[in-house]
């Protein structure tokens, strides 16, 4: 029986949008390669931020031997935002072959992509991509690294990963069958580094309108715990174990923290409450009309504005936007501008909104982001 959801007009009307089998499995793969955040279902990557993927090209081929053509045909090849090479294949639930033939076909895909892909060859790929479909590579390049992004650095760490076995495979389905979730589940315990997970994107229209919802499944507890930090999975904690461990780690600071965190909510901000096997973490996140911004994370070592996030958000993705977020930023002299500058990720120490002063300092630049957020939000929307 196929579900519903339900949404509410701009006339306050109940739309309901019912559960449809996609057209064609082109139709998924095409959706996936114009909005690779669906990989990322509604999960932040390890800073509370939006995971990022670049597109290398569709139908990536693969060679069964050094220098040799390509054996195979992977679906597309994506790099997150880490530089970690993220195969997916994606099948639809009525295909047959997505509960068991496609785990053989993608165990193949990984075998041979970490020994006969050079970076070169991957590099190539995409550059191609991108002349065939007439856009620009370095544009292409910001939306994962930012406009002051390293790509010689992130190149080189695609390298890296590729020798060390650092990948992700990814299996996209409209509907996960419950076989192909537990190999999923198994194979994501017993992998490491690689990381093996299934992604659901059902789609539900409705009066004229399609919704997408994305679900990401596979990663177990017994997964989390193996890989900690370096799969870029964190595990979820609750508020007071979030404090317990802040009190330990600053001190005095907890009083701040316990502000920001009122301030936040006040604001309307959903928070949510992460650990890893270095810090743990209070990530604010702030709905958007359809999507969601990570504008903050609140950790136990430092407080950080998730710039390199922020400015891809209207309103900040234009130059007078950046340019006052900047101003007021460097206005706070606590804040540390690290590698790549506002668009990278500035940091303030705990010790630099400990006085009054300061911490007042810090929450009207938190109630201006906010309103500005807002406010762009709606713009494009109208």
């Amino acid at each position: 029986m196929s579900r519903r959801i339900y949404r509410i007009d701009e006339q306050k009307q109940l739309v309901s949008m019912l559960e449809t089998p996609y057209e064609s499995e082109d139709l998924l793969q095409s959706l996936l390669a114009e909005h690779p955040s669906l990989l990322a279902g509604d999960q932040p990557d390890r800073d509370g931020a939006e995971p990022s993927w670049l597109l290398v090209t569709r139908e990536m081929g693969v060679p069964g031997e050094v220098d040799g053509e390509s054996r195979w045909s992977l679906d597309h090849l994506f790099i997150d935002n880490d530089g970690v090479p993220t195969l997916v294949e994606v099948k639809r639930s009525t295909d047959s072959r997505i509960r068991r033939e496609v785990v053989g076909q993608m165990l193949d895909y990984a075998a041979n992509a970490v020994v006969h892909w050079p970076v070169e060859r991957v590099r190539g790929h995409f550059e191609s991509r991108c002349t065939k479909e007439k856009v620009d590579p370095g544009d292409e390049m910001d939306k994962v690294i930012g406009p002051d992004g390293d790509e010689v650095a992130f190149w080189a760490t695609v390298k890296t990963n590729l020798q060390a076995g650092r990948i992700r495979l990814v299996f996209v389905a409209d509907v996960v069958p419950p076989e192909l979730r537990r190999v999923v589940e198994f194979l994501n315990e017993q992998m490491d580094p690689a990381e093996v997970l299934a992604v659901e994107i059902a789609q539900f229209i409705g009066n004229g309108v399609r919704t997408l919802v994305p679900r990401v499944l596979g990663q177990t507890e017994a997964a989390r715990q193996r890989k900690g930090t370096d799969s870029g999975v964190r595990e979820s904690i609750t508020e007071a174990d979030f404090f317990t461990a802040f009190e330990l780690a600053q001190g005095s600071s907890v009083r701040a923290a316990r502000a920001i965190q009122r301030h936040l909510q006040s604001l309307g901000f959903q928070l949510s409450y992460t650990k890893s096997q270095r810090v743990h973490s209070l990530i604010p996140v702030l709905a958007l009309g359809p999507r969601k911004c990570y504008p903050l994370s609140i950790r136990t070592d430092r407080i950080v504005v998730q710039g390199k996030w922020i400015v891809r958000t209207p309103p900040f993705d234009t130059k007078d936007a950046k340019a006052d977020l900047q101003a007021r930023l460097a206005a706070m002299p606590v804040v540390q501008f690290k590698e790549g500058g506002l668009a990278g990720f500035p940091v303030i120490p705990w010790a630099g909104v400990e006085s009054d002063a300061a911490l007042k300092a810090f929450l009207d630049f938190v109630l201006w982001l906010t309103g500005v957020l807002r406010l762009g939000a709606d713009s494009t929307q109208t």
